[in-house]
């Protein structure tokens, strides 16, 4: 199973009161991945032929370890096909040390453009059976 990994670095603007990252920016963090990978994996264009789009259905986050302005970090991210879901496991940990920060767990279904699930197509399946 591919794991693909999305590195970046904390910036002011997403920290709080308590000089540490805000626990909603995760959730960006975490997309931004996911947003790599379609990338990554060209299904981008897949998405604009067809008018199938990609949506989040459920989220499960655990929050481990702050992380501070400037921190380096990389995002772990393999995907699981569990029909008729396309689900994201997603680690984000302390580049170098490789401390966990953080664990997610995403689940996304695909719709057609009228907005009504379908099957997962072939063209996705191989990112996740690879």
């Amino acid at each position: 199973m591919t794991m693909y990994i999305c590195t970046l670095e904390v910036r002011g603007y997403e920290l709080d009161s308590f000089n540490h990252v805000n626990n909603a920016v995760y959730l960006n963090y975490f997309e931004h991945a996911r947003w790599q990978i379609v990338k990554e994996t060209g299904i981008l264009s897949f998405f604009h032929t067809t008018g199938n789009f990609l949506v989040v259905i459920e989220t499960n986050v655990k929050y481990l370890r702050e992380v501070k302005l400037f921190d380096a970090l990389d995002i772990k991210t393999t995907v699981r096909r569990e029909d008729p879901y396309i689900v994201f496991y997603q680690e984000m940990v302390q580049s170098g040390s490789n401390l966990s920060v953080s664990k997610a767990t995403i689940k996304t279904l695909i719709l057609d453009e009228s907005r009504k699930p379908i099957d997962i197509p072939d063209e996705l399946i191989k990112i996740c059976d690879e």
